[in-house]
């Protein structure tokens, strides 16, 4: 990918991120909007309801004790309470059966009024004596049993300007919430951005070739969570593509002597059996097979952690038990102990069962017990231990020979990779390299520490996965 596509490619991006950006903050306002409008809805008909039940509950307790007034002073008793009302909160109104208006301040009976004591809500339309439009008021109606009819209306103008007031106040607060939320968004946004701006800006870098950038951490959310994921990858990938690098060199380094010695041999060869009739060549030619047969050997080894380490083994993963594979192991190699008189002793608990593929751990154990059984000199111990610990089972297997260096540990664990102190013993460098290729697949482990003296290598067989 060119740097100027790299470009192109992150700036439509970044386009792309100010548009979600603007459409989810624009949802987001309409949400706010639509639900306090809902909000606002919800408490005017809450806070209109109960002020009409309560209004009728005190107009049909008036209604029941104007109902008790004998008939002859039912005007007077009515005229009375209007002189108290002086607030005109209330209003009352007595008419005939035909609507004559018999007494009160309400001059005409609503037409189409109820007369059961159901309350209906008349909005400047109830008829008053005097001058002045008719407040919102909430009336009720009574027949008694002579036939007029008792009206009883309350104002509820107060009661409304309260309502009103109320509600303004939630509509001028929430469009304060709304503002500041919508602030604090675009502010949060804008934080946002800088951080994708970053993160671009060093996507771009890596596009660029530069794999040692890393994206920027520290916000503790999703994004944080993408970049530790994202630079967990760029590990991996600069790690491939330095043991891609080292296994380069190493087959440079390590064959070109051996393919020199072939063809030198070969020489020879063709010189001698041209020249030589008593077969003096056979020694060479010799030599030529088993120079040949350590270079098959080496490719056959590094195809097989290339194998590995694709993966595709993992479809043969069962539950299987360390116990019987680390003691067929150790079987398997104690006539090579012997044949060097090496003491090989096996101390074997009960552990878990493992996930795993039984051939590729019995591949990488045997790595290892062949490595401790090649650098122990005659006469020495090798120790294999498996025991339960609070995370899984821990396997170790442990030599009294040279040892490894701290500085090396790490390297030994690479393709290719041989100690100053070993290099006068035959081997390829590639053992250990399948064995951490194997506990890749499997996320288990590896530690090499010091036996004082010798070599302590420790399997750690549980999931390491990234945190």
């Amino acid at each position: 990918m060119s740097a100027q596509h790299s470009r192109m490619l992150t700036a439509d991006i970044g386009r792309r991120w100010h548009a979600a950006s603007f459409r989810l903050l624009s949802v987001y306002g309409l949400i706010f909007a639509v639900s306090v409008m809902l909000l606002l809805g919800f408490m005017s008909w809450v806070v209109t309801g109960e002020m009409e039940r309560q209004n009728d509950l005190v107009m049909d307790w008036q209604l029941t004790y104007f109902g008790a007034v004998p008939r002859a002073a039912l005007a007077q008793t009515i005229g009375e309470r209007l002189e108290h009302e002086r607030i005109h909160a209330a209003y009352y109104g007595l008419f005939r059966a035909d609507g004559t208006h018999l007494a009160g301040d309400v001059m005409h009976l609503p037409p189409g009024m109820r007369t059961d004591h159901k309350g209906v809500t008349l909005s400047h339309t109830l008829s008053l004596s005097g001058p002045g439009e008719a407040p919102v008021v909430r009336a009720m109606a009574d027949r008694r049993h002579d036939g007029d009819v008792l009206l009883v209306a309350r104002d509820l103008t107060h009661i409304i300007r309260i309502r009103n007031t109320i509600l303004n106040a939630l509509l001028v607060s929430s469009l304060f919430c709304l503002v500041a939320g919508v602030a604090g968004g675009l502010a949060l946004g804008m934080r946002q951005m800088r951080r994708v701006r970053e993160i671009r800006r060093v996507t771009q870098l890596i596009a660029q070739g530069d794999l040692n950038q890393r994206l920027p951490i520290g916000g503790r959310d999703e994004l944080d969570m993408l970049s530790h994921l994202v630079n967990h990858m760029l590990d991996e990938v600069e790690r491939l593509m330095t043991e891609v690098k080292g296994a380069c060199d190493g087959i440079a380094h390590d064959l070109r002597t051996p393919l020199a010695h072939v063809r030198t041999l070969l020489a020879h060869i063709d010189e001698s059996a041209r020249s030589d009739t008593t077969l003096g060549w056979l020694p060479m030619l010799t030599r030529a097979r088993e120079e040949t047969d350590q270079l098959l050997d080496r490719f056959r080894a590094m195809l097989r952690i290339s194998e590995i380490g694709t993966l595709k083994r993992r479809g043969g993963f069962a539950q299987i038990g360390l116990e019987a594979l680390v003691r067929d192991i150790c079987e398997l190699y104690e006539p090579l102990a012997e044949s060097r008189s090496i003491t090989l002793t096996v101390d074997v608990h009960a552990v878990h069962a493992v996930h795993g593929d039984r051939a590729l751990l019995f591949e990488a154990l045997s790595n290892l017990l062949d490595n401790a059984l090649k650098f122990t000199p005659a006469g020495g111990a090798v120790r294999v231990t498996l025991a339960q610990t609070r995370d899984g089972p821990l396997i170790d297997v442990i030599d009294n020979g040279p040892g490894i260096p701290v500085d090396e540990r790490h390297a030994v664990m690479q393709r290719f990779y041989r100690g100053e102190q070993v290099r006068h013993i035959a081997g390829s460098g590639l053992g250990l390299g399948i064995v951490s290729a194997v506990l890749r697949v499997h996320d288990f482990s590896a530690r090499i520490g010091s036996a004082e003296p010798g070599t302590r290598v420790t399997v750690e067989c549980w999931p390491h996965t990234l945190a």
